[in-house]
């Protein structure tokens, strides 16, 4: 999302979503009132007023039903307002799958702010609706606070629901580490202090986030000094006293090991910041792997590297930190407020040593070489024959029990079992997270198909050819910038920031572009262990 607060419906499910309308009944014929029976007598009439009884042969009119009491069919349950009244949209900032966000003016003061107008028509499933609702009721709920978009307000019209809120001019948090080229552990002590004390806030005032991820923090204005602020609340749950969580929401590396495990509290949220800020010390996410069951095995098992480059030079307060953010067992987990008490934290014990330069190229390794990979994957799966994907399809339509045209997780784990799969509940929520990694909460068939496609044969020769052909529109046997950016423009990946990563450490002979062997040894390629970045 860039230079905006907020994504289109990038956690629940990121699609060719049919609409779909709930038939009305048809009206009903309102049956005449039965004649008077024989002994009835009408009133005598006012005085000066002539008046006939009625005719025993013919029934008295029929008598009008009372008027309904007034009701909306709309998602904010109020009549619909137009946002254009008070707003004027413009350029777009940036796309998911519900929907898209755009720059706006505030018509009466010029004011410049964000809009993420959500599409309707993708919002099938009556969750989808809820969530919107209650993602309304937490921003209202929470803004005010420094760290947090501050949100301004909801219109509904007959397409979409639009959000008005504060907008970031200064981009993502990475994108701004990655720009300036250096930092130190003084100034990621200082961003983990923001980013906890948003935790902090959210607890207090009885908010779960459930998808604390880099991309949700975003920096208010292009000043040195910028405040960072908290964004996408769509996952977002008030938190009810005793109540035990079992959906499995989140983005594969920033999930706590007790939700694969469906029995979670808000204890998640730390275990995400701590994830964050490992990446921010190091470069790399603390659990990875080539797929979302490799990424969920390893969260699970719990081990953490403290022995490759950088951590010999990251002080042992950092580490001692980070070990009790990402501990297993949630009940002996840091809480927000002993985060916020830290020395390390605190400001006492935080090197001002410049982390090694090593640490940047990860992370833009990390943040670019993900959104080429698995463009390029879901571009295979569309060109696979209907000879390679047989069952598939039919598996699809079977799952798809509402015939949406796109399965929820609900759909998948029913479908699944009823079909006699064996696959354990983190399994199947990777199904779900290979083609939607924010956790909307459907998948398409073209996506399911990249989910569920053996590897061997999205990455045979033939296949990554095709896929890099898609991306070299022009035949020149290279992949430029105006291609990139053209296609991921398309898919709602793009902006200049991620183009010019994923060229940087894709173009190995640093020509400017991309050929077949570069795209290749991407494609073939895991996220390499931290040692082996050096």
């Amino acid at each position: 999302m860039g230079a905006c607060c907020g994504k289109g419906k990038e956690t629940r499910p990121a699609s060719n979503v049919y609409s779909y309308q709930r038939p009305r009944p048809p009206p009903q014929a309102v049956k005449p009132s039965p004649p008077p029976p024989t002994s009835y007598r009408p009133e005598a009439p006012p005085t000066g007023t002539r008046h006939s009884p009625p005719s025993p042969l013919k029934p008295n009119p029929p008598v009008p039903s009372p008027k309904p009491a007034l009701t909306y069919d709309t998602i904010l349950d109020k009549p619909f307002d137009d946002v254009r009244r008070n707003y004027t949209l413009g350029k777009e900032l940036g796309r998911g799958q519900f929907g898209v966000t755009y720059l706006c003016t505030e018509n009466s003061t010029g004011h410049s702010y964000a809009c993420k107008s959500i599409s309707k028509r993708k919002l099938v499933h009556k969750n989808d609706k809820e969530d919107t609702k209650r993602e309304i009721q937490i921003m209202q709920h929470l803004s005010g606070q420094s760290n947090i978009v501050e949100f301004k307000g909801a219109y509904e019209d007959k397409n979409s629901v639009h959000l008005v809120m504060e907008l970031c001019a200064g981009g993502e948090l990475f994108d701004r580490i990655i720009a300036k080229g250096h930092y130190t552990e003084r100034a990621a002590s200082s961003i983990c202090r923001d980013i906890v004390n948003v935790v902090n806030i959210c607890h207090f005032m009885g908010v779960m986030h459930r998808d604390l991820k880099p991309e949700n923090f975003l920096l208010a204005t292009k000043d040195e000094d910028a405040l960072l602020k908290t964004t996408d609340f769509g996952l977002s749950v008030f938190i009810e006293e005793g109540k035990v969580y079992r959906d499995i929401v989140g983005s594969a590396y920033y999930v706590a090991p007790e939700v694969l495990k469906r029995s979670y509290g808000k204890e998640i949220d730390i275990w995400s910041a701590g994830v964050i800020l490992y990446i921010l010390l190091s470069g790399v996410p603390p659990f990875w792997a080539e797929t979302e069951k490799g990424i969920f095995d390893a969260i699970l098992k719990g081990d953490i590297d403290f022995v490759s480059e950088p951590w010999p030079s990251i002080s042992s307060s950092a580490k001692d930190l980070v070990r009790k953010m990402l501990t297993q067992d949630p009940r002996k987990r840091i809480t927000s407020a002993q985060v916020l008490e830290h020395p390390w934290i605190k400001g006492g014990e935080a090197s001002d040593k410049p982390i090694d330069s090593a640490v940047l190229s990860r992370m833009k390794q990390f943040r670019a070489m993900n959104k080429l990979k698995k463009l390029a994957l879901k571009v295979i799966a569309e060109s696979l024959s209907e000879e390679e994907i047989k069952g598939l399809k039919q598996m699809f339509s079977n799952l798809d029990t509402d015939k949406s045209g796109s399965i929820t997780y609900e759909e998948l784990k029913t479908g699944l079992a009823r079909l006699g799969s064996k696959l354990s509940e983190a399994e199947v929520k990777q199904l779900m997270d290979a083609a939607d990694v924010d956790g909307n909460g459907t998948i398409d068939y073209i996506e399911f198909i990249t989910a569920t496609m053996h590897r061997h044969k999205l990455e045979r020769d033939e296949n990554l050819y095709s896929a890099f052909q898609y991306f070299d529109k022009d035949d020149s046997g290279f992949i430029t910038r105006d291609e990139l950016e053209t296609a991921l423009e398309e898919h709602g990946m793009g902006d200049a920031a991620t183009i010019k990563e994923i060229i940087s450490e894709v173009d190995a002979d640093n020509d400017g572009r991309i050929n077949y062997e570069e795209f290749c040894a991407m494609m073939r390629s895991g996220f390499q262990q931290p040692a082996k970045i050096i």
